[in-house]
């Protein structure tokens, strides 16, 4: 039987989303790869799952580099042949204290963008031939509540609170409904996770009600490992569908 694989982007961080959803996705019994910007900060963390008796490989990808990511598919196909599950996790949240649209950076603005929506998106290209390979590929999109500001709707005169970083998380959900489509007929299905809030910056200080890492990578996890009759196009949070 070939070796499941998932390639986890943004996984940098020993408290990150990503490095959990690592962890748990490799105890489902994954080859799971890790991908940052750096190598280096993915290597330790590819060498801790090892040390516990899981197959992990570390591998640099940057979200604004498409050579990188077109080497990082050839890799792959060399590697393992094919990809059973992509999750986009990579986020930057370039305009934490900005608390209304009209205070939006444009720069934060297109920084946000390039992570969260155009370069899953470009990976997901570059992915493709090794996604459609898998016998049934899994894409999950990690979103955020912060989407939600704008997909409820305001009440009129509220703040849009991180402007740059909540429009590219709207856009990353609008993203899913695309992919999924476009993938309709392919066993593929593609679905994004809002995680909640999540203790992922001890050193920022989160917040006492925020979820452990774990917790929330649950979902994540469920999302990537859907049977053939599950569902595609949506987004879900604690669990439950929210779109």
């Amino acid at each position: 039987m070939a070796t499941k694989t998932a390639l986890i982007t943004g996984t940098s961080r020993s408290a990150g989303l990503g490095f959990a959803v690592a962890r748990q996705l490799a105890e489902h019994g994954y080859h799971v790869i890790l991908t940052a910007r750096d190598q280096s900060a993915a290597e330790p963390l590819a060498e801790r799952l090892r040390q516990d008796g899981h197959a992990a490989t570390a591998l640099r990808l940057d979200l604004s580099d498409r050579a990188g990511m077109d080497e990082a598919a050839h890799h792959l196909a060399e590697t393992f042949g094919h990809l059973d599950v992509l999750v986009n996790n990579a986020s930057v949240m370039p305009d934490f204290r900005v608390l209304d649209a009209l205070d939006a950076d444009m720069d934060a603005l297109r920084s946000a963008m390039d992570v969260s929506v155009i370069g899953p998106w470009a990976l997901t290209q570059a992915l493709l031939p090794l996604l459609t390979a898998a016998p049934a590929a899994r894409i999950v999109n990690v979103s955020s509540l912060s989407a939600q500001q704008i997909a409820t709707g305001l009440d009129l005169g509220a703040p849009l609170r991180s402007p740059a970083y909540s429009m590219a998380k709207y856009m990353l959900n609008a993203l899913t409904t695309v992919l999924a489509r476009a993938l309709a007929d392919t066993p593929i299905l593609v679905n994004a996770v809002d995680p909640g809030n999540t203790a992922t910056h001890p050193e920022r200080g989160d917040d006492a009600s925020d979820r452990p890492a774990a917790e929330s990578a649950y979902d994540i996890v469920k999302a990537a490992t859907l049977g053939a009759d599950g569902p595609t196009g949506q987004l879900f949070a604690d669990g439950r569908s929210a779109a």
